[in-house]
């Protein structure tokens, strides 16, 4: 009795590795504890990995600043040609601020040192 192959293999997934190249932060005091953030990355998967790394730079910012807090207000994500930018604005402050996009700055940073996002 002879034994065949159908021919038909499953076809294999397709992998592709996240390996964004992060080209830098330019921070902006607007006006007393408002920062603005404006970063650019290659590779990003899309808007959310952009905003991730915003908000890793205002994160640092902040405990840069001696603060523990900051609020997120908004952030405009675009790409042209492959090159991702974000313009972000944050609050920083020393106590939790009202809102519900709020961060704590030391449990944010650590979780950018972990994930490996550079921050300001």
């Amino acid at each position: 009795m002879a034994g065949g192959l159908s021919g038909c293999d499953a076809a294999q997934p397709t992998v592709t590795r996240f390996s964004p190249n992060y080209e830098g932060v330019e921070t902006a005091l607007l006006d007393g504890d408002l920062v603005r953030f404006e970063v650019e990355m290659r590779g990003a998967r899309g808007p959310s990995d952009v905003e991730d790394y915003a908000e890793c730079a205002a994160a640092q910012y902040a405990l840069i600043r001696g603060y523990g807090f900051a609020r997120h207000l908004r952030t405009n994500v675009y790409e042209e040609a492959g090159l991702w930018r974000g313009d972000a604005v944050y609050t920083i402050s020393p106590a939790l601020p009202r809102g519900v996009r709020t961060i704590d700055a030391e449990v944010v940073t650590a979780s950018c040192v972990e994930n490996g996002i550079p921050m300001v």
